[in-house]
């Protein structure tokens, strides 16, 4: 096959502009999911109240954008995907303002849980328009700047709130959402496509009750397990979570026409590319409290340095998703993916043979994450959505954005439990366990990778 076979075909202008405003609305959402922690103390003396209570602003809104990802097919469907992103994207600019305006904790909590149901509206609705617009054959290189976006926004949350806590007020954490919500919103007018309205789809009221209930919970007592660790609680919320969930799953493929179709999973190429991405969501999630942990504890570094070397691999990976979309879309999902997951394999084995690595080391080591994390995470979504028909489209961006959440909770909560019963073992530092836990799940990344590859034929 020669280059010219193999250099896929230019992405129409038309396709990138709405590519960008619909990454706009998804660079918000994510943006804040990350920005409203830094300022709780902040909130917490403005508005006189208690920590245990403030810590809501950022509790709700995570458990609100689990709540509302089940309704994202049926929305789609019943008033079309364009018109559902659209309206979500209003309703965060709506709730944003009255996060800005609240006079005490108790309305900013309800304010922020408003804004997460439509931030989680916002975000698999745009993934699924993209994809219902992008040809197969595109798909890649959109996911990819499309992923490098969405990754900037908890990259940069800190930074950016960092500043606007010191220039001004929390408040205008949430008041810069309006002009950029204004813009966006002025600029997908005649541009997103307003989909098709379905006026016989009817919501399953049973299967939202499960799942919105389920899920929430499930999510809630990983979060919360990762914070203050293993509770009668949080064990509870867990098991009533799953409980739910089977429950939901259940219902859900003996229904006809069930809130998310869960018989997309037999397509064997959409099922792999799914736990592609979840075991990915787990290894990343579960480095992410890992990583702070050794560098501070066994390193004996400050909190500025642990940050610098998580910069060092946030960047890797936003520098990778663009560069890993182009190979995607030209050599197939599968082959890159496997690629991303051996790197991201490699870039494991450090860490179990030495509880003190160099610091040329540690830089190769973060930056092989990082881009193994993209490589590994974003052609496996690519090979999702374009396993599915336009019509699928809806209940499979939901599909993957619940496994990616789900994953990685699991993989937070798996590196908890083994710290907390490792910790007084002398013999081997728990950070080498831990680490361990990573490889494994890094190795089911190539496993599943692997088997993406041969089911996709690239």
């Amino acid at each position: 096959m020669t280059e010219m076979e193999l250099k896929p075909p230019p992405i129409p202008a038309h396709t990138w502009k709405i590519a960008a405003v619909t990454g706009a609305g998804a660079f918000m959402a994510m943006l804040d999911s990350t920005v409203a922690n830094l300022a709780i103390e902040s909130i917490r003396s403005d508005l006189e109240s208690t920590l245990t209570l403030v810590q809501w602003v950022a509790t709700g809104y995570l458990c609100a954008l689990a709540v509302s990802l089940p309704t994202v097919g049926w929305l789609g469907k019943r008033f079309g995907y364009g018109r559902t992103w659209a309206g979500s994207l209003f309703a965060f600019v709506i709730t944003s303002a009255l996060c800005a305006l609240a006079p005490g904790p108790l309305s900013l909590i309800v304010a922020r849980v408003l804004q997460g149901l439509a931030g989680g509206i916002m975000v698999p609705t745009g993934q699924a328009i993209i994809g219902a617009t992008a040809g197969k054959k595109e798909l890649g290189r959109i996911m990819g700047l499309l992923g490098l976006v969405v990754a900037l926004g908890p990259a940069i949350g800190p930074a950016v709130g960092g500043v606007l806590l010191e220039a001004a007020s929390w408040r205008w954490l949430f008041w810069i959402n309006v002009p950029l919500g204004i813009i966006t919103l002025l600029a997908a007018r005649g541009l997103v496509p307003a989909g098709e309205i379905d006026r016989n789809q009817f919501l399953d009221r049973r299967g939202f009750l499960l799942l919105s209930l389920g899920l929430p919970l499930l999510l809630y007592g990983t979060t919360e397990t990762g914070a203050s660790g293993v509770t009668v609680y949080t064990l509870g919320a867990m098991l009533l979570g799953v409980i739910l969930a089977i429950a939901f799953t259940l219902h859900a493929l003996r229904r006809k026409n069930p809130l998310i179709d869960l018989r997309l999973l037999r397509n064997r190429t959409f099922s792999l590319a799914t736990l592609t991405t979840g075991l990915t969501g787990a290894n990343m999630y579960g480095a992410l409290l890992l990583l702070p942990l050794y560098f501070q504890v066994a390193l004996e570094q400050s909190i500025s340095q642990t940050g610098f070397w998580l910069l060092i691999m946030g960047l890797a990976s936003a520098l990778a998703l663009p560069f890993g979309g182009t190979l995607t879309d030209r050599y197939g999902a599968g082959r890159i993916s496997l690629a991303g997951a051996l790197l991201l394999l490699l870039s494991s084995l450090p860490f179990l043979y030495s509880e003190i690595l160099s610091t040329s080391v540690l830089f190769l080591a973060l930056a092989m994450r990082g881009a193994g994390i993209a490589l590994a995470q974003m052609p496996a979504m690519t090979a999702a959505y374009t396993a599915v028909t336009a019509e699928q489209m809806g209940d499979a961006a939901t599909l993957v954005n619940i496994t990616q959440r789900i994953g990685g909770a699991v993989g937070a909560i798996c590196i908890v439990i083994l710290l907390q019963q490792m910790v007084d073992w002398t013999d081997l530092s728990p950070h080498v366990w831990a680490s361990g836990v990573l490889t494994l799940v890094s190795v089911l990344v190539v496993i599943t990778a692997s088997q993406l590859k041969s089911q996709s034929g690239g």
